[in-house]
């Protein structure tokens, strides 16, 4: 972690291209994974994936280590893009309003097994990019990104009992939605 803060130290101060391709190297792999996770093609994933790191080159001035590590501060500027890039296509058009103050027991093992079958993923997805902003980051950074509610907590500078109330109803909702996919 040492060099990785040099590294950001350096394109912070001078812009130095050879840090900053350095940074991108370390990271450039599984941040596609991530990313490539929910989309519906590789070249979506590649330019979203290329998105987030001119994204992430443009405003690194203002990233602080104190905050979050920078690989959190990476995968909430990749979810913002993901949400940008799903925003902008609208391919799910919702019947009825989404309705996430419904609570039911939920079996979150059996849907996040569900969702590694490609197309289940690809419509999730499509139906994840119709929500709010913040609950599809909450989502993506859980689901795709595997990381704690705590993390996403502080990444999106909530409450963590927020982030889990908005995750659980919202696998409550995808839950009713796709209840009939596959079966």
């Amino acid at each position: 972690m040492d060099d990785e803060q040099r590294l950001i130290r350096r394109v912070q101060r001078s812009g130095d291209r050879a840090a900053a391709d350095a940074l991108v190297r370390i990271y450039y792999d599984e941040i596609f994974g991530y990313v490539r996770k929910q989309t519906p093609s590789e070249n979506d994933a590649l330019d979203v994936t290329q998105d987030t790191f001119i994204g992430v080159l443009r405003t690194i001035g203002r990233y602080d280590p104190k905050a979050a590590s920078f690989r959190t501060w990476l995968y909430k500027v990749a979810s913002n893009k993901l949400v940008d890039y799903y925003r902008s296509r609208a391919r799910v058009s919702l019947s009825e309003p989404l309705l996430l103050d419904e609570a039911e027991p939920i079996d979150e093992t059996d849907f996040t097994r569900r969702i590694q079958d490609g197309d289940f993923a690809d419509r999730v997805c499509a139906f994840v990019g119709t929500l709010p902003p913040d609950t599809q980051r909450i989502f993506r950074l859980h689901i795709w990104g595997g990381q704690t509610f705590a993390g996403i907590a502080s990444a999106l500078e909530m409450p963590e009992g927020s982030v889990k109330s908005r995750y659980y109803r919202l696998i409550n909702t995808l839950r009713k939605e796709f209840a009939d996919y596959g079966r």
